[in-house]
C-alpha cells in the first residue's frame, strides 16, 4: 500500500513552473492591484503581504469587504463568468502578487489535479468564512465581531501554529470589517488589552484566550445543541 504523501503542496513553487500567462509584480503600501469595473480577466495569488478588498457604492461609500494575505488567491470570480471586477484590491503593505490570466489558470486546473484539490479545497474554506461572517454579523455584537476577525487574522483554527503578531492594521480598517465605529472598535481594544487577550504597540499580539469572546454565550453555537 503506497505511503500518503506527507508534504504539503507548494503553491509558489507550482506556480513558478506554469508556461505563459504568468506575471509577478510587486506592489507598494496603498497601490491599487486592480480597480472595481476592470476587465475579470485574471486570478491573482499573494506571495508576500496583505492586501484589501474594497467595494464602492453608487453613493461613494467604502467598504472593507475581505482580506488577503499570503498564500490566498484572489479575483477567482473570472472563473464563473464575471465580466468585469466587483471590487478594488490594493496592497496594504509592500506585497509581491502572482497574476495568473484566465486561459492559463483554466488550463492548470484541468491539467493538474493536486493544483485542481488545493484551489478548490481553498474556494471551500473560503466560501465556509463568508457563511459564517453573515451569522456573525446577524447574530453576534460588534465585540465579538471584532473579537472572531483578530482571531481569524492571527490564523486561529487554520492548519499550522497561528501567526499571534499581526501586522499593523489602522482601527479605521477593523471598524470598516466589523460594521461598527473607530471608538467602539478602540473602547473594545482596550478592554481587550486590559484582559489579557492581546497586545499591541505597533504590532498586534492575539493570545488565544480571546476565543473566550466569541465562545461565551454565542447564540449561533448554541443553537446547534437544541
Amino acid at each position: 500500500m503506497a505511503k500518503a504523501d506527507k508534504h504539503p503542496f507548494n503553491v509558489n513553487a507550482f506556480l513558478n513552473t506554469v508556461d505563459g500567462g504568468r506575471t509577478v509584480a510587486t506592489y507598494q503600501k496603498n497601490e491599487t492591484v486592480y480597480s472595481q469595473g476592470d476587465p475579470a480577466d485574471s486570478v491573482f495569488y499573494v506571495q508576500k503581504g496583505k492586501v484589501k478588498v474594497c467595494i464602492v457604492s453608487e453613493q461613494g461609500k467604502e467598504a472593507i469587504v475581505a482580506l488577503h494575505e499570503s498564500g490566498d488567491f484572489f479575483g477567482e470570480g473570472c472563473l464563473s463568468g464575471q465580466p468585469l471586477r466587483l471590487a478594488t484590491v490594493s496592497a496594504m503593505v509592500d506585497s509581491v502578487v502572482t497574476r495568473i490570466d484566465k486561459a492559463s489558470i483554466t488550463r492548470v486546473l484541468r491539467e493538474e489535479p493536486k493544483f485542481s484539490e488545493m484551489f478548490i479545497s481553498y474556494l471551500l474554506a473560503r466560501n465556509a468564512r463568508v457563511e459564517e461572517d453573515l451569522v456573525d454579523q446577524l447574530f453576534n455584537s460588534s465585540e465579538k465581531r471584532l473579537a472572531r476577525l483578530l482571531l481569524l487574522m492571527a490564523n486561529f483554527g487554520k492548519e499550522g501554529d497561528p501567526q499571534t503578531v499581526i501586522a499593523k492594521v489602522s482601527q479605521e480598517t477593523l471598524a470598516e470589517m466589523v460594521g461598527t465605529t473607530r471608538s467602539r472598535v478602540s473602547t473594545f481594544m482596550n478592554k481587550f488589552r486590559k484582559l489579557g487577550f492581546i497586545e499591541y504597540n505597533g504590532d498586534l499580539k492575539v493570545h488565544n484566550s480571546l476565543l473566550n469572546v466569541v465562545l461565551h454565550d454565542n447564540p449561533h453555537l448554541r443553537g446547534r445543541d437544541l
